[in-house]
């Protein structure tokens, strides 16, 4: 149940869903937190909100002996304070699935509103004024709440970007991307937040770029490549003069190039030195360029783009690029995966949906039994069967895996082999597999 309550009100316990006023009014970027923290709640009562909206599912209530000071509360604003009036539209298409076609129309709109903001605000930040990041939380609020509608649409408007607003577009892309990953990764709502604030001004620094540069349709001389190469500790700078700014934010904008085997910049950072938010920063960001049409390059289907991902070994963190497929739903063809329901299966091609991955299942895991190939196409709404995880085919005796994920998607039948490679694990029975009937 939610109730409006004055902020002198507000104690510890309760969980705050969200400010009346202005968002420059209160000292939080995010809307919606359990309040845990004295200085926390000192903050909220020495800001200049007008009321504050609780949350009493989820949180302490207001004692019953101040109905009172609530009745008080409401006299001067909503008379509805007191119950479900309070859930206004957009509070309640947040909570509840959308279809994509039906989330498309307003993540259109988005888009359009979103790359004017991000481009007036980049636009201030380039002619000296201070980052607001403050400006930045209600965009990245709707970017949230489109996710949690739908988490297909936005992605795949952002997709469409026209050449003159890659940059900006490029950015909510990135929030969306990370917004939704940190939410399959099942992160605190505060925690996703600051993700999709990352996402938003990642590429901050590219304001100090000339746009010549940025949208040149050939290859870069090397002085125009060192000056691109600028831009994350360019905005790194930017973001460091903002106070607010959390550690996540800055993180990302210094370090979203950095790659685990060394080759990325500005420092060459590797393996442990690179950041989890920097490392799911740098496949968002990767993945949304790999995916846009650029003015020297035509996008790649999202298939391709994760395949090329997926074979660039040391760039990216493999566990966390697996969650990254989980969470868009695209996998490259020719993976050895394992399901929810225990069962070996090769990733395939999906054209039809590449949203929902598509597998053909070929193998028993807990029976250690062969089965017939089985193709399913994968639906997180519907509960059927999930990738839980890629798997090492050599760990079940398969020393040539291409070759045997080639055939299996071209309808090969498996079967079982007594004779075991050398080094693999006993307990599992090699497989090969055989003529194709």
């Amino acid at each position: 149940m939610l109730r409006r309550i004055r902020r002198d009100q507000v104690t510890l316990g309760m969980f705050v869903h969200r400010f009346e006023g202005s968002w420059l009014d209160h000292p939080f970027w995010l809307p919606r937190f359990h309040l845990t923290d004295a200085k926390d709640l000192a903050r909220i009562r020495e800001s200049s909100v007008t009321g504050v909206v609780i949350d009493e599912g989820r949180g302490l209530a207001l004692d019953s002996a101040d109905s009172a000071d609530r009745g008080a509360a409401s006299e001067d604003g909503d008379d509805s304070v007191a119950g479900h009036d309070l859930l206004s539209p957009p509070l309640l298409s947040a909570q509840r699935r959308h279809g994509f076609a039906e989330e498309r129309e307003r993540a259109v709109a988005l888009v359009k509103h979103s790359a004017r903001e991000i481009k007036r605000l980049f636009a201030e930040a380039h002619a000296g004024e201070k980052v607001r990041l403050t400006a930045f939380a209600p965009l990245v609020a709707e970017v949230m709440a489109s996710v949690a509608r739908n988490p297909y649409a936005l992605i795949a408007v952002t997709r469409l970007k026209k050449q003159d607003e890659y940059t900006y577009v490029h950015s909510l892309a990135v929030s969306a991307l990370m917004t939704s990953f940190a939410r399959h990764l099942d992160m605190p709502e505060s925690e996703v937040f600051d993700y999709g604030v990352a996402g938003m001004v990642h590429d901050i620094g590219k304001i100090v770029v000339p746009n010549k540069i940025l949208q040149k349709p050939g290859p870069l001389t090397d002085d125009e490549f060192a000056l691109v190469r600028t831009h994350p500790e360019q905005g790194y700078r930017l973001l460091s003069r903002h106070a607010g700014a959390s550690d996540v934010v800055l993180d990302v904008c210094r370090h979203h190039h950095e790659r685990l085997d060394g080759s990325g910049y500005p420092f060459g950072l590797k393996d442990d030195q690179i950041s989890r938010a920097a490392r799911i920063a740098a496949i968002c960001d990767v993945y949304d360029a790999l995916t846009s049409n650029r003015s020297y390059k035509a996008a790649w289907k999202a298939e391709e783009a994760i395949g090329r991902m997926y074979d660039w070994d040391g760039n990216f963190d493999r566990e966390l690029l697996l969650g990254f497929m989980k969470t868009i739903g695209v996998y490259p063809p020719g993976l050895l995966v394992y399901l929810s329901s225990n069962r070996l299966a090769v990733t395939m091609p999906n054209d039809r949906r590449t949203s929902r991955p598509k597998v053909r299942v070929f193998f028993c895991a807990r029976e250690r039994t062969q089965l017939p190939l089985l193709d399913l196409v994968l639906d997180d709404d519907l509960g059927h069967d999930q990738i839980v995880r890629e798997e090492s085919p050599v760990d079940w005796g398969i020393t040539d895996w291409p070759l045997v994920a080639e055939q299996l998607m071209n309808g090969c039948v498996p079967k079982i082999v007594s004779v075991r490679p050398a080094g693999t694990n006993s307990d599992r029975p090699a497989l090969h597999l055989a003529d194709a009937p």
